[in-house]
């Protein structure tokens, strides 16, 4: 039912149209790929999935074969036309705005747990999925395509990828890549390859500190991330903080996990 690179590139050429990179749009041209995204979705029957991104319904046409209900987010006033003809006789419910400003509350109301199936672009993935993350609750799941480095980064737990987003994202569930993407089944082709990432909402946060406590050491850490903790964080935590907390003062931020980082809160002034 999905788009062959031929459907997709006659739907571009019958519209006078093609990928805005300034939306950073790239369209997936290969089925057996969105129906991969569909089946590692893990989604069947009635299950609310919401798609941000829908473009010309490639994806979108992948998961209908799994009768999901899906609701799609489209930005591109000139595409949202063409997606409506394509996949509204499918019953999906297609949604014409920016996720970063759309009302979630108004869109995801008729159900109180929905997944998050979406190939994002580049440009926004990961502001948008941690804003998702903090403001989204009903969100409890996400499988999302993003560039390699930066769905590593999302999911790092140790070594050089850990930062800010693998910390922000370990606060609100659990994160693992789960398949790769080539470059070449994008149209235009990227410069990099891709990756699936899935994320699981934790049921209750996994440390009793709040994130706003959290974030604020976080960042004034990973700003100076070369720098040992102490120093970085000489205006935040004491020495006494970080022996209460049982932190190591000369270490670096890269090292901690979400438990180390809850503590380092409990102790900033």
């Amino acid at each position: 039912m999905t788009h062959s690179p031929q459907d997709l590139r006659a739907l571009l050429d019958r519209h006078g149209l093609e990928a805005r990179r300034a939306l950073g749009q790239n369209f997936v041209i290969d089925p057996n790929t969105v129906r991969r995204i569909a089946r590692l979705a893990e989604v069947g029957a009635g299950d609310p999935v919401i798609e941000i991104g829908a473009g010309l319904g490639s994806l979108t046409l992948a998961l209908v074969e799994h009768e999901a209900d899906i609701t799609a987010v489209e930005m591109d006033r000139d595409l949202v036309p063409i997606l409506r003809e394509i996949v509204e006789p499918h019953g999906v419910r297609v949604v014409e705005g920016d996720a970063r400003e759309v009302d979630w509350s108004e869109i995801l109301a008729n159900h109180e747990s929905w997944s998050l199936v979406a190939n994002l672009p580049y440009n926004v993935a990961t502001p948008l999925i941690l804003d998702l993350l903090r403001d989204v609750p009903k969100i409890t799941s996400m499988l999302v395509m993003v560039q390699r480095e930066a769905g590593e980064r999302l999911a790092a737990t140790s070594g050089k990828a850990v930062g800010i987003p693998s910390t922000l994202v370990a606060f609100h569930g659990v994160a693992e890549v789960v398949a790769s993407v080539p470059a070449t089944v994008f149209h235009p082709q990227p410069r990099v390859e891709s990756v699936l990432v899935r994320i699981r909402r934790h049921d209750t946060p996994p440390v009793s500190a709040p994130l706003a406590e959290i974030e604020p050491v976080l960042r004034a850490a990973f700003g100076q991330r070369r720098k040992m903790l102490r120093r970085s964080l000489v205006d935040r935590v004491s020495p006494e903080g970080f022996a209460v907390a049982d932190v190591d003062p000369q270490a670096r931020p890269e090292t901690l996990d979400l438990e180390a980082w809850a503590r380092l809160a409990g102790q900033a002034r």
